[in-house]
């Protein structure tokens, strides 16, 4: 009755123990590739430029497909997308490594992660276009000027109110549903989904800036003043 009833708490413990293995050999291998570029001495602006290359790769990939082969180049640009966030993820860490931590480099990184998230909707965008699926292509282009506004509306308002954290399609969340959508060739229920979540981020970032940026109320003023 004691070995049995012990042996759920094992079993979670040693799946504790290999998930918590698998972070901990992950962060090692990070650490030490971040470890190698520094040494290097390259640029991080640099491996920023080299996301939206890849990330250009895979709107190529999008864009070159044809209704015989798309599946494959979908799923083939799915994983190229992967691979940029390897960049994503090693830049700015490389930029602490160094001490090169400027606020350019962040100004550039941002404007960089918008011509990548462009990309892959453009290559989209031909796709559909040379598919002659016309609708697609309205949407797709809707899809990618509701994900520049959802960045645009985030840094004006915090060029106002100081932060703006508000709404769940931000580009980590984008990019996450893109890769499904390749790798698993359901890029129109992707679309969907971005296009809707994108618009209801948009939407309660304005409202969120509204309510921070109007005036106390009167009676507020009132109490303040006595």
């Amino acid at each position: 009755m004691n070995a049995s009833s012990t042996t759920p708490s094992v079993r979670r413990s040693s799946a504790r123990s290999w998930t918590s293995a698998f972070g901990r050999a992950c962060g090692v291998l990070l650490a030490t590739i971040v470890r190698w570029l520094a040494l290097s001495r390259i640029n991080p602006n640099v491996l920023t430029f080299m996301g939206l290359v890849v990330n250009t790769w895979a709107a190529i990939l999008f864009g070159s497909a044809t209704p015989e082969n798309q599946k494959r180049m979908f799923f083939y640009a799915g994983l190229v997308i992967i691979f940029s966030g390897f960049f994503d993820l090693v830049d700015g860490e490389v930029a602490r490594a160094t001490n090169r931590v400027t606020r350019f480099g962040a100004f550039f990184d941002s404007v960089v992660d918008r011509y990548s998230d462009a990309s892959q909707f453009l290559g989209l965008l031909v796709y559909y276009a040379r598919s002659d699926r016309f609708f697609y292509v309205v949407l797709t282009a809707f899809v990618m000027v509701s994900a520049i506004m959802v960045s645009y509306t985030r840094a004006r308002a915090e060029s106002l109110i100081g932060s703006c954290r508000v709404g769940f399609m931000e580009r980590p969340e984008r990019l996450v549903l893109v890769i499904i959508g390749a790798l698993f060739n359901r890029m129109a229920p992707v679309l969907w989904l971005i296009a809707v979540l994108s618009t209801i981020t948009v939407v309660h970032r304005m409202r969120y800036t509204w309510t921070r940026t109007q005036d106390p109320p009167v009676a507020a003023k009132a109490t303040h003043a006595a």
